[in-house]
């Protein structure tokens, strides 16, 4: 059976790793297969902001954002129905890799 440390950590929370973790949880007589994170990390991924939103001219149901994410401002063309200004969004920079 495959549980999350996360939903875990929510009935006890010992202040240890994961690792640590899992050794206690073998020595109290449970047997722990192995440990796996269940998404690799995202690089590139952040928080940004609608700065503003406007038709794209090729395409209606596009639209062109101009996306700030704290450093920079990026021109990003969306094809969700629900963008509005000042919103926060999830922005994968150049470079991200999603899983």
């Amino acid at each position: 059976m495959k549980l999350s440390e996360n939903w875990l950590r929510e009935w006890a929370n010992p202040p240890i790793d994961s690792d640590a973790l899992a050794s206690q949880l073998t020595m109290a007589g449970l047997e722990v297969e192995g440990v796996s994170a269940a998404a690799p990390l995202l690089e590139n991924v952040v928080v940004g902001e609608i700065l503003s939103i406007e038709k794209h001219a090729d395409a209606d149901k596009l639209n062109v954002c101009q996306v700030h994410d704290g450093k920079d401002s990026w021109t990003v063309v969306c094809g969700a129905a629900n963008v509005v200004r000042a919103k926060k969004v999830v922005l994968a920079r150049v470079g991200a890799q999603l899983p």
